[in-house]
């Protein structure tokens, strides 16, 4: 109850974090009924199995946005699409935001030559090209499934998160609660879960939206150029789709822009929910913002 209320005060505190969280919630929600939005146009749960109507049909009453080149409707499939891309965005996000919470509490806590060691790999990871090597295990990987772009995209992308909360616990183990919480005799493990983790959720909250925004454009770049995974449908591939086939000359233009409308969206929505959180938990930021 009194982490709900938590939440509930600091969504409050910041109307770009409650715009943010309200854009998100509703993208989350089309694409939770993205089969029953299929199942609705065309009696199948798989858009891409909805090819029963006429090639290039406008938008119109009966397919809001039109049909593609095989006849498939591009509304369920854009929905479909956008369930994808946050799927991807999810499990990017959350291996990513593990395995720098982990790095950054280790490092952070221990200090010495663990953080030595650690913050120079971590620091290596950040500032090498990580896009040229999604292509280039996209484009020798075969037959890769949706998870397993996202594990290859979350191998990149936990640095960041594990440099921002290591500088938090760097901070927070000099704390007067932590050094009594160590007289006490607690455990490390104990001091990191109790003490020091409450009050970096805020910080790990930026570092999974921050990750998860990096995975679904990730992806995208990776079907734009062909090497998306395979069996699947996300909001590149239809733009991709839409770029090789025409669909703009062809009067198809929703199959382009209403993909990157979405893209656009899910990017407003995680930096709002990036800025808000650190509008709430910086002061000097807030400062900055209420000026």
């Amino acid at each position: 109850m009194r982490l709900l209320t938590a939440v509930l005060r600091t969504i409050r505190n910041s109307r770009r974090l409650a715009t943010g969280l309200v854009i998100l919630g509703l993208l989350v929600l089309l694409a939770l009924f993205s089969p029953l939005i299929a199942k609705a146009i065309g009696g199948s749960q798989d858009p891409i199995e909805l090819a029963a109507y006429d090639k290039w049909l406008v938008p119109g009453p009966d397919h809001l946005l039109g049909t593609d080149q095989f006849g498939r409707d591009v509304f369920a499939m854009v929905v479909k699409a956008l369930a994808v891309s946050l799927q991807i965005g999810a499990i990017a996000g959350v291996i990513s935001t593990v395995v720098g919470v982990i790095v950054a509490f280790v490092a952070g806590y221990k200090g010495g030559w663990i953080d030595g060691i650690l913050s120079t790999f971590t620091g290596i990871l950040l500032v090498i090209p990580t896009f040229p090597l999604l292509i280039a295990l996209s484009a020798y990987a075969k037959n890769v499934s949706l998870f397993q772009v996202g594990v290859m995209i979350s191998i990149f992308s936990w640095p960041f998160a594990a440099k921002t909360i290591r500088s938090q616990v760097l901070s927070l183990r000099t704390r007067p609660y932590v050094d009594l919480a160590r007289v006490s005799k607690a455990r490390d493990i104990e001091i990191i879960v109790t003490e020091l983790l409450p009050n970096l959720l805020p910080f790990i909250g930026v570092g999974f939206a921050s990750s998860a925004l990096g995975a679904i454009f990730g992806l995208v770049g990776l079907e734009i150029i062909g090497l998306g995974p395979g069996g699947v449908i996300d909001l590149g591939q239809i733009i991709f789709n839409a770029i090789g086939t025409g669909a703009l000359t062809l009067g198809a233009w929703p199959m382009f822009v209403v993909p990157i409308a979405l893209l656009t969206l899910l990017f407003a929505a995680l930096n709002m929910v990036n800025i808000g959180l650190e509008e709430v938990y910086n002061p000097r930021l807030r400062g900055v913002a209420g000026e």
